[in-house]
C-alpha cells in the first residue's frame, strides 16, 4: 500500500491543556481544505470531527494517519455511510466517513461480509489480527456516501476507552489546515427572564452593534430591570473564506470577572443533542438562524460549558451599570471581542410576552401523562429541558401536542388506544402521522391488539394515516433480453410515497446478489465485478418492502455474451 509521509510538527498552541501525540500524518494526500469543524452547529447534534474537502470528486486515496488495526466497519445507507475505524495502540480510535469503497483486501473482506450476511448495511468488528495497518496505507477511496451533502471525506478522533470525541486540531492538524481568518459576529440578542424587561421588551430582542475600527464590535447600550442573558449569532471560517465554521471558545467576562465559557476540545456522543438547549431553538426553527447562548436558566450536562456563575444570567440592579465583553476564538487562536454595555433602568412595556393560561403544566424533572378521549401521552423525565405550559388537545381524532418550537431531548410515546372502525387489513396498515401543513410525515408505530404507539421527538400535530402503497421499482439500466456484456452495472431506481424503505434484495438466477443503495439519488447498484453472473442468459429479480410490509417485485433477463 502507498506511504506518505507528511508528519505533523510538534508544536502545540496556548489554549490545548492535555498533551495530545502529535506524530499522526494527513488522512489525503492533498492540501487539507477544512468545510466542517469540530463542535459546529448541526442540526441536532454537534459536528463531532473535520470534514476534508476532496476538490469536488471521489476516488481519492484515504490514508491511515498511523500504524493500529481496523476495529470497526460500519456500513449504511445514512450517517457515515461507509465507515472505517482505525484503532491505535496510544489510546486514540481515527474515524473516516462517507468513504465510496474499502482499498484491496478491506474491500475483500467487507464484500465477503456482505455476501454472508446477505445485506447492504452491516457492522463488523475485526479482530487486531484481521485487518492491521500501518501508517500511511491506503485504507478506502474518499466517496459522498451516507449523510454526504457533497464529496468529503469525515475524519474524526475517539478515546478509545471512553469513546469521547476530541477535536482533531488537538493532534497537531491546525498546522495542516491553517486557520488565517478571523471570527465574525452576525447576530446579539438579549433574553428577558422571568418578569424582567429589556429594552422595551418583554420578549427576546436583537441588540444592534458596530465593528470597530480595531476589530471590536461594540453593542448599543441594553436597559434591563432585572435579569437578562444573551446570546450571538457568529462562526469562523478556516482553510477557505467560503465555509462557515463553528468557534473553537468563548469567554464572557461581566465587568471583568469570567462569568460563563465554552471550549470546544472534546465531548461525549450522548452530549450532542443538548446543542438544542445550547442554542436559542425558538430562533432557529422560526428563522433558521443560530445564536449560541451565553445562559442557562435549567442547569444541563454539556460538559463543553465551564466557568459559568449564575448559569450565565446577569441580575441588574438599580444604579448600577455593567459591561459584557465577549471573546470569540477559533482553535488557531484569533480572537475577536464584543462590548455590551448594561444599564438597570425601568421602561414602558412596547413588545409584550404573550401569556399561556393552559392548564396543562409541563415539570421537566419527572413524568408527565396527558390523555383526552382514547389519546394519550407519556413524556418521561428530562425531555424538555426547562418547565412549561403545554398545550394539549384532542378534536377529531387529532392531537395538538403544543408546537415544534420547543425542543424535546428524549423521545415521548403517542398511544392511540382501542382504535374503532377498522379492518385487521386496514390496522395492519395504519400509523401515527405527524402533520406538517398538508403533508404526512412517517412515525414508526407499533401495535398491540387495536391500539396503536409511536415514540417520536418533536412536538406538534399529529393524527392516524394509512400506507397501503407499495414501493416503485424504475429506471432499470438495462433493456430485457438484450446483451449486456459491456455494462459494469446492474441498477433500478425506487423509491416509496410514505413509511419508506425498509428491504431490498435483488437475485441473480435465484442468487442473492450485493445492491448498494444510495438514498439520496434512490438508486441500487450491483457491481457486474462481483462475478455474480453466469455466460448467456441471466434472470434478475428484485424485492423491494416498505416500513409497513407493502412489497413490489420486478423481474427480468438479460444475457452476458462475449
Amino acid at each position: 500500500m502507498k506511504k506518505f509521509i507528511a508528519f505533523l510538527f510538534l508544536s502545540t498552541i496556548g489554549y490545548s491543556q492535555n498533551d495530545y501525540p502529535k506524530d499522526f500524518i494527513s488522512p489525503l494526500n492533498i492540501p487539507l481544505d477544512v468545510s466542517g469543524s469540530f463542535g459546529e452547529l448541526r442540526s441536532n447534534h454537534f459536528h463531532s470531527g473535520l470534514d476534508l474537502k476532496t476538490q469536488k470528486k471521489e476516488g481519492l486515496d484515504v490514508l491511515a494517519v498511523a500504524d493500529g488495526y481496523i476495529s470497526r466497519i460500519k456500513i449504511s445507507s445514512f450517517g457515515y455511510g461507509k465507515a472505517i475505524y482505525i484503532t491505535h495502540p496510544n489510546g486514540y480510535t481515527t474515524v473516516y466517513g462517507h468513504l465510496q469503497k474499502g482499498n484491496g483486501l478491506i474491500e475483500d473482506y467487507i464484500k465477503k461480509k456482505q455476501y454472508e450476511k446477505k445485506s447492504f448495511e452491516i457492522e463488523l468488528f475485526p479482530t487486531p489480527s484481521e485487518l492491521p495497518v500501518k501508517q500511511g496505507d491506503v485504507i478506502a477511496l474518499s466517496g459522498n456516501s451516507g449523510g454526504s451533502g457533497g464529496p468529503h471525506l469525515h475524519f474524526e478522533f475517539r478515546e478509545t476507552k471512553s469513546e469521547k470525541i476530541v477535536n482533531p486540531l488537538q493532534f497537531g492538524y491546525n498546522k495542516l489546515a491553517v486557520d488565517n481568518h478571523n471570527p465574525e459576529l452576525y447576530g446579539i440578542m438579549a433574553f428577558p427572564i422571568d418578569s424582567t424587561v429589556v429594552n422595551k421588551s418583554q420578549l427576546p430582542i436583537p441588540i444592534s452593534f458596530s465593528k470597530q475600527a480595531d476589530g471590536t464590535y461594540k453593542a448599543s447600550k441594553v436597559i434591563a430591570n432585572g435579569k437578562v442573558g444573551f446570546a450571538i449569532n457568529a462562526n469562523d471560517k478556516c482553510t477557505n473564506p467560503y465555509n462557515k465554521n463553528g468557534l473553537y471558545k468563548v469567554n464572557a467576562y461581566l465587568n471583568g470577572v469570567l462569568y460563563f465559557q465554552y471550549e470546544f476540545d472534546k465531548f461525549a456522543f450522548d452530549e450532542s443533542r443538548y446543542i438544542n438547549n445550547f442554542i436559542d431553538y425558538f430562533t432557529y426553527k422560526s428563522k433558521g438562524q443560530r445564536f449560541q447562548k451565553l445562559f442557562f436558566e435549567t442547569s444541563y450536562p454539556l460538559s463543553v460549558i465551564k466557568n459559568n456563575k449564575n448559569n450565565g444570567i446577569i441580575n441588574t440592579q438599580p444604579k448600577a451599570s455593567y459591561t459584557l465583553r465577549v471573546e470569540m476564538f477559533d482553535f488557531q487562536g484569533h480572537q475577536v471581542n464584543i462590548l455590551i454595555p448594561i444599564e438597570y433602568g425601568t421602561s414602558e412595556v412596547a413588545i409584550k410576552k404573550e401569556v399561556n393560561t393552559s392548564p396543562y403544566f409541563l415539570k421537566s424533572k419527572i413524568e408527565n401523562n396527558y390523555s383526552k378521549e382514547n389519546i394519550s401521552v407519556f413524556i418521561p423525565e428530562n425531555t424538555f429541558y426547562d418547565d412549561f405550559r403545554l398545550n394539549f388537545d384532542v378534536k377529531d381524532n387529532v392531537l395538538y401536542l403544543h408546537n415544534d418550537k420547543v425542543p424535546a431531548h428524549k423521545n415521548f410515546t403517542i398511544t392511540y388506544s382501542n382504535v374503532e372502525g377498522l379492518s385487521e387489513e386496514q390496522l395492519k396498515k395504519t400509523f401515527i402521522a405527524s402533520v406538517d401543513g398538508v403533508k404526512l410525515d412517517y412515525n414508526k408505530t407499533t401495535r398491540k391488539g387495536n391500539s396503536l404507539s409511536a415514540r417520536v421527538r418533536e412536538l406538534g400535530v399529529f393524527k392516524l394515516a394509512q400506507d397501503t402503497i407499495a414501493p416503485r421499482i424504475y429506471n432499470v439500466n438495462f433493456v430485457e433480453g438484450k446483451n449486456i456484456i459491456k455494462q459494469n452495472t446492474i441498477s433500478v431506481s425506487i423509491s416509496d410515497n410514505m413509511s419508506g424503505i425498509d428491504t431490498y434484495n435483488a437475485y441473480l438466477n435465484g442468487e442473492w446478489i450485493l445492491m448498494e443503495y444510495d438514498y439520496k439519488t434512490s438508486k441500487l447498484v450491483h457491481q457486474l465485478a462481483d462475478g455474480k453472473y453466469k455466460e448467456g442468459r441471466n434472470d434478475f429479480k428484485i424485492i423491494v418492502t416498505d416500513d409497513l410490509q407493502n412489497s413490489t417485485t420486478f423481474e427480468s433477463y438479460f444475457f452476458m455474451n462475449p
